[in-house]
């Protein structure tokens, strides 16, 4: 389905000389494009096909496939097989957003952006701020890790951030469904690579900054760099931003861009804090201070304490934005996050809840919030991927024996490395911890859990982790169907 009007091929060269990127022509003719596409296999007629060197294919080898399909030019780097014109560009990631934001006229104008970013966290702030907007009548998409939602359907998202133009796509979608506004998460990756071109903010998260993706970035400064770009690039006229003033990286931020931030913490002279807060099984209620702000009561669905700082985020993004009443509504309303502290009721009295985390730093978070909220054994089933960043393998083991009573190593996504050897090193990381700690090793993830939920008695929690509502597990090439919430749920009719 066309989102845009057409938009002649030669408006988007002029329009990339325009903005400096260096580029020359190849091909004959003008045509009008109405449709941006980087994947052949989505290619509508009349669209421009964007030739992406990613890390396992090159969408040079498919100019061809995407001509049978109807693509009337190519936005390129390199030689092709076919002779459709051509803008040649020394990176297709950087032009590629911003030709799509013009095909698809130029939609994040038209919408209150908010981007959230950091380490832990991101999601569960997406969804508090989507309920603040709608509960003050703004019809709010969202681009997330778990759904991408364009305001009148959800749909599974892919990866947390798209390509720019599928980003651009979504976000003329949600203006033709009457949106007034679009929560993202924007993750390191998407903006060291670009996916955010042709996006400009209007209001900015940053939750934390720990130990991940240390595969891609290589080191810390170049993680916290990729997660600054949200305000150095990509930051609109009168943009503020919330900022954790807890974290070392988060003061660094607030620093550096004094006018475009405002930060938040537990304690302290932060801009916004917490004035006090208690949880429970049922929830959470707190009250947070605001320079220039009266005290905000709140009560909250979302347990754990950790979720504090996800309400504290959201709510200092957006206070002054709009009104105090939407924020409470909105607070309250917030709905289950998918695989984010996901409670499930046991018929004997038992609790389970699913969750995402799969950094020590996230485990920890949600070992401890289950804790404080745990009356009997609280236990533990999570594993680790394969692939990543293998030394959070005896940390990880380190903080379940120090929070669990008893533990369930298993399989998450092993990938191409024996789910022995992956459980060996947290197990290790057990045992320096807790010598005497009660573990058990059951590979086979479904297995694993009905063990654990078998041996929770009244009173007891049990805390899935590290897969969250991911829907298969990825061994070697394979994606084999799993889903922890249906394993739990399938166990509860027995």
């Amino acid at each position: 389905m066309t989102l845009s009007s057409a938009v002649k091929f030669s408006v988007l060269a002029r329009l990339l000389r325009d903005r400096g990127v260096k580029f020359h022509l190849e091909g004959q003719g003008d045509p009008l494009i109405s449709n941006v596409f980087s994947d052949s296999r989505g290619v509508l007629p009349n669209s421009l096909f964007c030739c992406i060197q990613g890390e396992k294919n090159d969408g040079h080898r498919f100019a061809a496939q995407a001509e049978e399909a109807g693509a009337c030019a190519l936005l390129r780097e390199g030689p092709v097989s076919c002779e459709l014109p051509s803008i040649i560009v020394p990176s297709v990631r950087e032009a590629m957003g911003i030709v799509s934001s013009v095909v698809y006229g130029e939609p994040s104008s038209k919408l209150l952006m908010a981007g959230v970013t950091g380490t832990n966290g991101k999601t569960t702030t997406t969804y508090i701020m989507r309920s603040i907007l709608q509960a003050d009548g703004v019809r709010t998409g969202l681009l997330g890790s778990i759904v991408e939602d364009d305001g009148l359907r959800e749909r599974d998202a892919e990866r947390t951030t798209p390509e720019s133009c599928a980003i651009q796509r979504q976000l003329a979608a949600m203006v033709r469904n009457g949106c007034g506004a679009c929560v993202m998460e924007t993750s390191s990756h998407g903006l060291c690579i670009g996916r955010l071109e042709g996006c400009l903010f209007d209001v900015g998260v940053f939750t934390n900054l720990n130990p991940e993706h240390l595969d891609f970035h290589l080191d810390m400064e170049n993680y916290f760099q990729a997660k600054r770009l949200l305000f150095a690039r990509y930051a609109r006229a009168g943009f503020i931003a919330a900022v954790n003033a807890s974290d070392s990286y988060g003061r660094r931020l607030l620093a550096e861009f004094p006018t475009l931030s405002k930060g938040f913490a537990m304690e302290g002279d932060a801009f916004a804090r917490v004035l006090s807060s208690r949880t429970s099984i049922q929830g959470t209620e707190l009250s947070l201070g605001m320079q220039g702000h009266p005290p905000l009561h709140l009560k909250s669905p979302l347990v754990g304490s950790f979720n504090i700082w996800n309400v504290l985020a959201a709510t200092t993004a957006l206070r002054g934005r709009v009104e105090d009443e939407a924020i409470v509504r909105g607070v309250a309303a917030i709905p289950q996050v998918p695989g984010r502290l996901e409670r499930h009721d046991m018929p004997n009295g038992a609790c389970c809840f699913i969750d995402f985390a799969h950094t020590p730093e996230a485990l920890k978070n949600v070992l401890a919030a289950a804790r404080e909220l745990c009356q009997g054994k609280l236990i533990s089933v999570f594993g680790h991927g394969g692939g990543r960043y293998a030394s959070n393998r005896p940390s990880l083991g380190r903080v379940a024996a120090t929070y669990a009573d008893q533990i369930v190593v298993t399989m998450d996504n092993p990938r191409d490395e024996e789910p022995e050897d992956i459980a060996a090193s947290i197990v290790q990381g057990i045992r320096t911890q807790n010598r005497s700690a009660k573990y058990q090793v059951i590979l086979n993830r479904k297995e694993a859990v009905r063990t654990a939920l078998s041996i929770a008695g009244p009173r007891d929690v049990v805390v899935v982790s590290g897969k969250g509502p991911e829907k298969n597990i990825v061994i070697k090439d394979r994606k084999i169907p799993y889903n922890d919430a249906e394993t739990v749920e399938e166990w509860k009719q027995f």
